[in-house]
């Protein structure tokens, strides 16, 4: 009997893996195929910084450039038409996965511009022209988790819009997502909306919890806290995931379900470990339980794939020990508060970085082209 990839029984335990990269270069050469074949990746997630890596980065995106810039495109104009092509593609190299699991997985995300995420009707008009533009039943819009993207998300969803929320690390502010979410399905059985079409996924960030409590915890020096070290990450997404079994459990989400709807599930996103001293494949098999997504950069996947541990569930039933953690930070002197609300500040701030790079860099290369022809 041939043993299961860890990959594979990762899958078996409930959890979709997703790749947290997309590029031309990975759609043509057939690596994200061999990834769906090989190692049981359903699914795809891109943000600002992974189009600007890609685009800025080899010859792949040349010709279609020069292409748009033979027919007078602007940089934004250009930059939509090819991130839209690569997503629209990547749809449908999943659309069997898509048809497989009813459109549960088999998704890939595309992410509205990040300059937005404090302007509600913005983001609600972005997310309609993404969708219109991918053209695609597959396709998840990304919208950041702030206090003007909930009322974004509730909107979108309630057009008939799948949406996968993102750069959430709070429970406070997962609970008001979760709500979003519900009140969208909602407005979309007001309008008449078939429900089980509309899927949702809730983006809760991991990694970058432990790299800024793991820094305050440093710099406190003591043997209490150096104890708490790369703890907090892994117990702030268990305890997510408890406030996920208990929201898709009350009257409110009973009537939504007996109407077709479907749970928006949690997934873990920056699972790739910052600090080598711990286990590369920590936020990976740290985080198994049925029904959540885990999206994972290249080297975490393979990683996973070589020498990953799966042990079965590893969240269920560990909240107390979770929230044990919790209150020993703030015991010696961590604010949750505080590191969550930065982290938030800081992740809108790298995507508009990002951003603003691929924007210079695209607007040279129309004025490269222009000058070429």
């Amino acid at each position: 009997m041939i043993k299961a990839t860890p990959t594979a029984q990762l899958s078996d335990a409930g959890v979709s893996i997703w790749l947290d990269d997309l590029s031309r270069e990975r759609l043509a050469s057939g690596s994200l195929q061999k990834l769906i074949d090989e190692k049981n990746v359903v699914g795809v997630t891109t943000n600002p910084s992974i189009f600007q890596a890609a685009i800025t980065s080899g010859s792949d995106y040349d010709a279609k450039i020069a292409e748009l810039a033979a027919q007078g495109a602007g940089v934004e104009e250009t930059i939509f038409e090819i991130t839209t092509a690569d997503v629209a593609d990547a749809c449908d190299l999943f659309a069997p996965v898509a048809a497989a699991t009813n459109g549960v997985d088999g998704r890939v995300s595309i992410e509205v511009d990040p300059r937005l995420a404090w302007d509600t009707e913005g983001t609600i008009a972005e997310a309609k022209n993404l969708y219109k533009k991918v053209d695609k039943d597959n396709v998840l819009i990304k919208i950041p988790a702030t206090l003007e993207g909930l009322a974004a998300i509730t909107a979108t969803l309630g057009e008939g819009i799948s949406v996968n929320v993102t750069l959430i690390f709070s429970l406070d502010r997962y609970l008001a997502v979760i709500n979003a979410f519900q009140a969208g399905l909602e407005l979309a059985k007001e309008n008449g909306r078939d429900l089980s079409t509309i899927h949702s996924v809730a983006s809760f960030f991991v990694s970058r919890v432990d790299s800024e409590i793991d820094k305050r915890l440093d710099a406190l020096g003591t043997d209490e806290a150096k104890a708490l070290k790369g703890k907090a990450g892994v117990a702030n997404a268990r305890l997510a995931y408890q406030m996920y079994e208990r929201l898709f459990s009350t009257e409110r989400w009973e009537v939504l379900a007996e109407a077709g709807a479907r749970p928006q599930r949690p997934l873990w996103a920056s699972t790739g470990v910052k600090d080598p001293a711990y286990p590369d494949t920590l936020y990976v098999t740290g985080l198994v339980a049925a029904d959540v997504v885990n999206t994972m950069p290249e080297k975490t996947l393979d990683a996973t794939f070589d020498h990953g541990v799966v042990t079965g569930d590893t969240i269920t039933g560990i909240y107390a020990e979770s929230k044990a953690v919790l209150y020993a930070l703030d015991a010696v002197g961590v604010s949750y508060n505080e590191v969550v609300a930065l982290l938030e500040s800081e992740g809108l701030d790298k995507f508009v970085a990002s951003w603003k790079e691929l924007l210079a860099d695209v607007e040279g290369a129309l004025a490269t082209a222009r000058k070429a022809s």
